[in-house]
């Protein structure tokens, strides 16, 4: 399985190196994109510098190795990070004179997963139409260069750009005393984690932070998927639980009894946080992501606006409607002061910041906000099952204009019901999967349209 889209490349890693994600593809993949940073680089008036990282995955390394050889070849020079984060790769993109970068990560992909992430000279992912311009070139270019690779450990640059944040509340955060348990799945966020933790003066536990790329469960971070971190927080008696996904760009929090805050209330919560900092900001997030961020910006006063689901996506809107902040609902936090990136070591000092000013536990922080069901699934596609999309699409609109309901199009179809509920159906950017996500006051109501929904999919797959 080879998938291509917005965010990149990503594919099953075979030992055989036979198909999905191979060397074959990854040549082809690096040198595509080199030579669009080469036709670009009229623009960017930069020296033609690549910064690069993988997370802990075990393919990570060798995957690497070829990259950095790849990018050599080329002429360029690499700014090789080692073992990072995604929004690491991103920074150090915009502050170490780079005109691109890639990511080795599969992201919350199973672990037989991995990808390349492609990034601009800005540190943000391409746009769509940037990631056809790649993927359509055909004939290679090089560039003489002096080949120079440096690597560097781009941690402490990192957490220290956070610290720097006047939104994060470093003393406040102290003077509470916090102990939190970390679940770094055995990737990037078992180093990065805890580090920034321990600057902020928190009494870190950490399991599962061996950074080997042996995943202990499933690296969404996901309630199933994070019984053991559940688990330990009560045990050890905690404040709170973080677990992020094996690149460190998605943040899902545990509260002191051991519930789940909800990886959609993160973005919720910290919205709520920023807002207070900067009333009548704009917010940006995505068709996906929870209605009650939508509640919280209009009690606040300020405004919020729905993109299509993908980074860039959320990315594009928030800079032509100049937000403060954005995200989305998979636990991925936008803070444009530090960088136009999903960021979980963002989003937990500025968590960490709203819990130490307002005085509140995790729990009593989560009853505080609007609250609402949300059911989300999947329809797996391959194996000789497609989607007629355009005949749902069409029927979906019918039926809207037949009841007079509001919908988008920008990315699948979401339907905005007059009980306040909706539904957003499209294809996966990562998987060969129809994605459908139902919200609603009451689970009763979430459970009747997911019935009715599904059953008109069934109609239009093939």
């Amino acid at each position: 399985v080879l998938i291509k889209s917005i965010s990149g490349v990503r594919g099953i890693v075979f030992e055989d190196d036979s198909a999905g994600l191979s060397s074959l593809e990854i040549t082809q993949c690096v040198k595509q994109f080199v030579t669009w940073v080469i036709n670009k680089n009229k623009y960017f008036k930069k020296p033609i510098r690549f910064a690069m990282g993988r997370d802990g995955r075990c393919s990570g390394e060798k995957i690497s190795t070829l990259i950095i050889d790849i990018l050599l070849e080329s002429g360029a020079d690499v700014l090789d990070l080692g073992l990072t984060t995604t929004p690491s790769v991103q920074l150090a993109i915009m502050t170490e004179n780079c005109v691109g970068g890639i990511m080795i990560s599969a992201s919350h992909n199973p672990k037989k997963w991995n990808g390349l992430k492609l990034l601009n000279d800005a540190g943000e992912f391409l746009s769509k139409q940037e990631g056809l311009e790649v993927f359509s070139l055909k004939k290679f270019k090089t560039i003489e260069g002096n080949q120079k690779l440096s690597i560097i450990d781009y941690k402490t640059k990192h957490i220290q750009s956070i610290l720097d944040l006047s939104d994060v509340k470093i003393n406040q955060i102290k003077k509470q005393k916090f102990k939190i348990v970390v679940d770094g799945i055995n990737s990037s966020g078992g180093i990065y984690v805890p580090f920034l933790l321990s600057q902020l003066g928190v009494e870190v536990v950490k399991i599962n932070c061996i950074s080997n790329g042996l995943f202990a469960h499933s690296p969404e971070p996901l309630p199933e998927n994070l019984t053991q971190l559940a688990s330990s927080v009560k045990e050890h008696n905690a404040d709170l639980g973080i677990a992020v996904d094996p690149d460190v760009d998605r943040l899902v929090l545990v509260c002191e009894d051991g519930t789940f805050f909800g990886e959609e209330y993160t973005i919720v919560a910290i919205v709520q946080y920023i807002l207070s900092c900067y009333p009548n900001a704009n917010v940006v997030t995505n068709l996906s992501t929870t209605r009650a961020v939508q509640d919280v910006v209009q009690n606040l006063g300020a405004k919020h606006f729905e993109s299509a689901v993908g980074e860039i996506n959320v990315v594009e809107l928030m800079k032509e409607k100049n937000a403060i902040i954005g995200g989305e609902g998979s636990g991925g936090v936008i803070f444009s002061k530090s960088h136009y990136g999903r960021d979980a070591l963002v989003g937990i000092a500025l968590f960490l910041s709203l819990l130490s000013t307002s005085k509140l536990s995790a729990t009593e922080l989560k009853k505080s906000l609007p609250s609402y069901f949300m059911l989300k699934d999947k329809v797996l596609l391959g194996n000789n099952i497609s989607f007629d999309f355009p005949g749902f699409i069409k029927h979906s609109i019918n039926i809207c204009k037949k009841d007079n309901l509001d919908y988008k199009l920008i990315d699948g179809i979401k339907i905005y019901y007059k009980c306040g509920s909706w539904m957003h159906v499209r294809s996966s950017n990562t998987e060969p999967i129809i994605r459908l996500i139902i919200e609603s006051e009451k689970q009763k109501k979430a459970l009747e349209i997911k019935k009715t929904l599904l059953a008109t999919i069934d109609n239009f797959l093939t």
